[in-house]
């Protein structure tokens, strides 16, 4: 029985020893590589927040949106929709919707006000134009609003492995300067600074990589419900010009 838990043991031990050794060989670094160090840490924490915002942000765009797609076809009124869609504030497709319907609301109302006496003002007042430029217009901010706080993650992406290693090339230079005033020149007294230095470039590529995974994601999924929007701008400009702008 005592036998059976000697293993156990000594993986433990083993396991403290070495994350002892890490902390060691994090504070006994250099004050460069700390700074490096610290830089890459704040990185990573502000990219692991955007992560878990924006994850959230996308899955409720998209859950409301597409709440909002199944309200839109099986409601055949327009004003009933918008009162639904003022609920969905979150789903970028309602958006779109309600820029579209508000536009459409002016353009039906002008024409009728100009009355058929005056083409030309009836055309100039409104228009299918103007309900796609105004969905065209609520798009491209609702695609901004998406992309908001993307461009850290792609800057953490590309930047952090080059700031580690630029942290690694400094403990490295450090190191072998101080081999220079010591009298030992074996690979014992460079290897404790050089395992330092490489903690930098370590960290850089922990901050780096769910930061550029996690960018592909939300690109793909942006890139999704900005299909999403255009597919519905086409079908309710096809709808308007139908039955209200003829």
């Amino acid at each position: 029985m005592f036998l059976a838990f000697v293993p156990a043991a000594v993986a433990q031990t083993e396991g403290t020893l070495r994350q002892e050794g890490l902390v060691t060989m994090v504070t006994g670094s250099g004050l460069v590589v700390q700074l490096v160090l610290y830089l890459l840490i704040i990185f990573s924490v502000v990219s692991w927040g955007i992560i878990f915002y924006k994850a959230r942000q996308v899955r409720i765009a998209r859950q409301q949106s597409a709440r909002f797609i199944e309200i839109f076809w099986d409601t055949k009124n327009l004003t009933t929709i918008h009162t639904a869609s003022q609920e969905l504030k979150q789903s970028p497709v309602a958006q779109v919707f309600r820029a579209g319907y508000q536009e459409l609301v002016r353009s039906t109302r002008a024409k009728r006000q100009a009355g058929a006496g005056d083409a030309a003002l009836t055309t100039e007042l409104g228009g299918i134009e103007n309900v796609e430029r105004a969905m065209k217009r609520a798009r491209n901010q609702e695609i901004t609003n998406l992309e908001r706080a993307l461009t850290f993650l792609a800057t953490t992406a590309s930047a952090t492995p080059f700031i580690g290693l630029f942290g690694t090339v400094w403990g490295i230079m450090q190191a072998f300067m101080g081999l220079s005033v010591t009298q030992s020149s074996s690979i014992q007294a460079v290897a404790p600074g050089i395992a330092e230095a490489l903690i930098a470039t370590a960290t850089g590529l922990v901050a780096a990589i769910p930061a550029v995974i996690a960018y592909n994601h939300f690109a793909r999924q942006i890139r999704v419900l900005s299909t999403d929007m255009e597919n519905f701008s086409s079908e309710f400009l096809n709808i308007a010009e139908r039955h209200f702008l003829k």
